[in-house]
Formats: C-alpha cells, sequence, structure tokens
C-alpha cells in the first residue's frame, strides 16, 4: 500500500441526526488520510509543488484556489493519487458530491489499494442515495483495510437506511471500536435501537455520543424525545435546552421543548417557543415541521385563553 500521508488534508465528515440528510462522519477518524508517495520523475514533482499549494490554500479556508490547485496536479501528474483523493475532499467541502465522487473514484483507479478513496467514494454516494454502489465501495474499502472505522460507520449508514438494523448496530459498534473519540457511531448506534424500541439502549448510546461530543444537537433531541415519552418532563426538558445551547437554530430543540411546556400546562411558554421553532422552521424552508409547529402553537393557545 502506497503511503500517501505526506501530501493529503483530513475532512472531518459530519455525521447528523437521522432526521436529516446523512453525514459522513467528521471527527477523530483514527488513520483517516493516508495518500503517496510518487515517482521521482520532474513532472511528478512539479505536481506535487502545486499540490502542496493546494494544501495551504486549504488551511487557509480558500477551497476555490485549493480546488484549482488539486486539478492542475492531477493534470501534471494523472498518477499521483493523492492529487485526486485531496480534490474529491475539496469538492465534497464545497458540496460537489458528483464530481467528489468522479475524484475519489479517479484516486482508487490509480492506486487500488487507497482503501480512504473507496470509502470516501462510498460516503459520497450515500450522501446522494446511491446505497447499494456505496454499500459495494465501503465494503472494498473494508477488504483493503478492515480497521478503517470511517468506513465502518459509513457503511452503519447505509444498513441503517436499508432497515437492515441488527447488522447496522454491528457496524456501529466496530466503528466505535476503531474510532472511540468520534461521536457518530455512538448517536447512530442510538437511533437505531430507538428504531427497534430498545429505549434504556438507545439512551445509553446518545448519552455516550454526548460525552464524547457535549455539544451535539441532534444527540440531546433524541435523547429528550425518549425521555419526553416516558414522562420525564424535566429531563426531557433539560436534554431539549442543551439541543438549543448546542445549535441556536436547532428548531427541533425548540420544538421539544414546546411539546414539554404543553404536558406541563405551561401555555406560555409553549407558545413562545413553538412560536420560535415555527419561525425556524420556515426559515430553513421546512414546511411540513412548520404545519407541525402551527398546529402545537394553536393547542398552547387554546389552552391558554382557557386558563384560569
Amino acid at each position: 500500500m502506497k503511503n500517501h500521508n505526506q501530501f493529503v488534508y483530513k475532512l472531518g465528515w459530519l455525521g447528523v441526526a437521522v432526521l436529516i440528510q446523512l453525514g459522513l462522519l467528521h471527527s477523530n477518524w483514527d488513520g483517516q488520510m493516508r495518500p503517496s508517495l510518487v515517482a521521482q520523475a520532474q513532472s511528478t514533482q512539479t505536481a506535487e509543488d502545486v499540490m502542496q499549494q493546494g494544501l495551504r490554500a486549504i488551511q487557509q479556508g480558500r477551497v476555490e484556489p485549493a480546488i484549482a490547485a488539486f486539478q492542475q496536479a492531477a493534470q501534471l501528474n494523472p498518477t499521483l493519487a493523492a492529487a485526486h483523493y485531496n480534490l474529491g475532499l475539496a469538492l465534497r467541502q464545497k458540496g460537489e458530491l458528483q464530481p467528489a465522487a468522479n475524484a475519489f473514484y479517479q484516486a482508487a483507479q490509480v492506486d487500488p489499494k487507497f482503501a480512504l478513496a473507496y470509502a470516501n467514494l462510498g460516503a459520497a454516494l450515500l450522501e446522494g442515495n446511491n446505497l447499494q454502489q456505496a454499500k459495494e465501495y465501503l465494503q472494498r474499502s473494508l477488504e483493503i483495510d478492515p480497521k478503517l472505522g470511517l468506513a465502518h460507520y459509513n457503511l452503519g449508514l447505509v444498513l441503517e437506511q436499508q432497515g437492515a438494523l441488527d447488522q447496522a448496530i454491528a457496524t456501529f459498534k466496530r466503528a466505535q471500536q476503531l474510532s472511540p473519540t468520534a461521536p457518530e457511531p455512538a448517536y447512530h448506534l442510538g437511533v437505531v435501537y430507538m428504531q427497534q424500541g430498545k429505549m434504556s439502549e438507545a439512551i445509553a448510546a446518545l448519552r455516550e455520543a454526548i460525552k464524547i461530543s457535549p455539544k451535539y444537537p441532534e444527540a440531546h433531541y433524541n435523547l429528550g424525545s425518549i425521555l419526553l415519552k416516558q414522562g420525564q418532563l424535566s429531563k426531557a426538558l433539560v436534554a431539549f435546552r442543551q439541543a438549543a445551547e448546542a445549535n441556536s437554530n436547532y428548531a427541533n430543540a425548540y420544538y421539544g421543548a414546546g411539546l414539554v411546556f404543553l404536558r406541563q400546562g405551561q401555555y406560555k411558554d409553549a407558545q413562545q417557543v413553538l412560536q420560535y421553532a415555527k419561525d425556524l422552521y420556515t426559515a430553513q424552508n421546512n414546511t411540513a415541521w412548520a404545519a407541525n409547529a402551527e398546529k402545537q402553537l394553536q393547542q398552547a393557545q387554546a389552552g391558554s385563553a382557557s386558563a384560569p
């Protein structure tokens, strides 16, 4: 396997809640970047120099110049896998999934043993909802490097979406073992347990995710949702408040708090947070949840009007 370490940069794939789009995992993935020592031809050296310019641009937060540099490096030396791979990361950072997938594919073609190229190719396809192809490339990545936590995590996301929940659980647990400082496997483990109705296991997994990453709004929200269903209203409200503190624009946190206030008969407080949730949903073009918030808001207004 070629060693690409000196020529690649790390991009954390952001993991998200099940009710949002999938993310590919961000974090402290062990051994995340591994791209290549290359031939010593003059053209290769020039390509390396250009790629270093791209790496410096990324470090400065200048994605467009980095993309241009990585493209130039790949043109100067098409066999430089790290150039294609870094291009894929930069394009993914910009949200261009298909071009990113193409770049990761080129990296894997150049270096068929480049596990991370397959893993991130699978990740990009997963975000594009191409589940079967994503699964195939992620499995290929794990054939090359069975200890690649990122690939196990993303494969778990595929299995979760395909409804293979028991397999997803096993895969997320393996990702946890390999990447213990990444909160996403524990979070999604909790989400899957919720789908299975295993609330005690879900609570434990969500709390583990929060322990690793205290400002994980989706984890706090889902924990609050379980506690609300269990009638633990005070604890649920704490969880929803922590979700809002972690991300002040996270509408679900205010919606959840509104449901707690309704259950507690605190209708004015419910109106305030439900109105805020509705406004956030509307601003985020989430019409379905804005309608849900409006429905709950009407209940709060009716309750307030009938209160002594």
